[in-house]
């Protein structure tokens, strides 16, 4: 559990790194170049996601939506500069419910 923890955490940090390479590049006139190290990084992405403990793609995707959700949160804050209002917090709270209610419900064993 604690590797994929780790992995979903290190996944949420490259594809927001990746994609703000993209958002740099398209909405802040930065250097093409740019896209070097974003490419790096969204592949890093996809390749921490399978490290993660799960029998299925799909369920270990969804649970990861709410990692990635509080990984903007602390971007938005750390990086931009914003702090989280208490319509993010909220929200938030929410995604990591359904997060652990996908990756942690009883389920019948994989056949």
């Amino acid at each position: 559990m604690q590797i994929s923890l780790l992995a979903y955490v290190g996944a949420a940090i490259a594809e927001i790194a990746g994609c703000f390479a993209f958002w740099a590049w398209l909405r802040q006139g930065q250097s093409i170049l740019w896209l070097i190290p974003g490419m790096a990084a969204l592949a890093l992405f996809a390749w921490l996601l399978t490290l993660v403990d799960a029998p299925h793609a799909g369920r270990t995707y969804a649970a990861y939506g709410g990692i990635y959700i509080a990984s903007a949160l602390i971007w938005l804050w750390a990086v931009e500069g914003v702090r989280p209002d208490r319509w993010d917090v909220i929200g938030l709270l929410v995604c990591l419910i359904g997060a652990a209610i996908i990756l942690f419900g009883p389920r019948q064993p994989v056949a």
